[in-house]
């Protein structure tokens, strides 16, 4: 028998089934890694089969990368993506200019 957790996670992915791929990669980020580790990271992009994911900082880095396999079966199975892997890397911060 299903967990609750496997039954919501496959009437998830039915449900993105109809969206463009980068869509359901976005709806599929915070169920395959939760909700705090989605807060510190962001899918910025999907380019042969690569997901790019912008990362908080250094600390967020290291442990999304050490989960990276996970992810990456996790985020598959949600969305329902064929992934040839994950790119993470540290969200540049951007300076105002001032006038």
């Amino acid at each position: 028998m299903d967990s609750m957790r496997d039954m919501l996670r496959k009437n998830l992915g039915r449900s993105l089934e109809t969206l463009p791929t980068a869509d359901r990669l976005t709806a599929a980020w915070p169920v395959a890694c939760g909700k705090a580790m989605a807060a510190r990271g962001e899918i910025v992009g999907f380019e042969n089969g690569v997901v790019e994911v912008q990362v908080e900082n250094a600390l967020w880095l290291d442990q999304m990368r050490s989960m990276g396999a996970v992810l990456e079966r996790e985020l598959a199975k949600i969305a329902g993506v064929k992934i040839a892997g994950i790119h993470f890397e540290v969200k540049k911060v951007q300076l105002e200019k001032r006038v």
